[in-house]
């Protein structure tokens, strides 16, 4: 019998939520469908603009289970797939990663708020106010210390789960003309360059639906 494997998406504009877990499962290596609810439904917008947690999208569902908070699809994909090596594979690292994962869940509200996920836009120039400039400032650390602990050329020297949950403060940095130094441009770029985020891309650049809050420069 086949595996009807599905995740749930919204928008490849807008949607961090949505990128991160399709990251994963592209990682992982399993085969599955893609549903997109679209970005003007109540409780994908509500999501999108963190209004209500993100319990909505992304949402995979393998042979009848049903898998929705990122981290909790992490962890599945990599019970899964384990010769993917979407966590590392030593307990040291392997927590590590872990952290910088819960880290990005849960933290980092003021970049989230301020520079909101949006492909198809660029704001050259942009001011970047104190308290989102604290949170840049913590993820390259982040990154910084992952790239010199594991020695690249992604965060744990493979990629992993950590690659797809910073994956869209990357498009964020782009988007917002953020300044960065050589180094973290670098990595910026490993990410962009790869084909998953350049078939995300491309489809988010198709897409026609506007969520007027998310494209007003301020």
């Amino acid at each position: 019998m086949a595996t009807q494997t599905t995740l749930t998406i919204s928008s490849k504009n807008y949607s961090s939520w949505s990128l991160r877990g399709w990251l994963a499962a592209k990682f992982s290596g399993i085969e599955f469908e893609t549903v997109v609810i679209p970005p003007d439904d109540a409780a994908a917008r509500a999501e999108i603009l963190l209004l209500s947690p993100s319990i909505l999208v992304p949402c995979l569902n393998h042979n009848g289970i049903k898998v929705w908070d990122i981290l909790a699809i992490n962890e599945y994909l990599n019970e899964l797939q384990p010769q993917a090596g979407l966590l590392p594979l030593t307990n040291p690292a392997r927590t590590h990663c872990r952290s910088i994962c819960g880290e990005m869940h849960s933290g980092f509200s003021a970049l989230r708020s301020a520079l909101p996920m949006n492909l198809r836009a660029h704001f050259p120039g942009f001011k970047v106010w104190s308290r989102a400039q604290a949170d840049i400032e913590r993820i390259i650390e982040i990154w910084r210390e992952c790239l010199a602990t594991y020695g690249g050329p992604y965060l744990f020297g493979k990629l992993s789960v950590a690659d797809a949950m910073y994956a869209p403060v990357v498009t964020r940095f782009v988007t917002y003309d953020v300044h960065l130094d050589p180094d973290i441009v670098a990595y910026c770029r490993r990410i962009l360059d790869l084909p998953e985020m350049r078939e995300w891309i491309s489809a988010a650049q198709l897409e026609t639906e506007d969520i007027d809050e998310l494209d007003v420069e301020f």
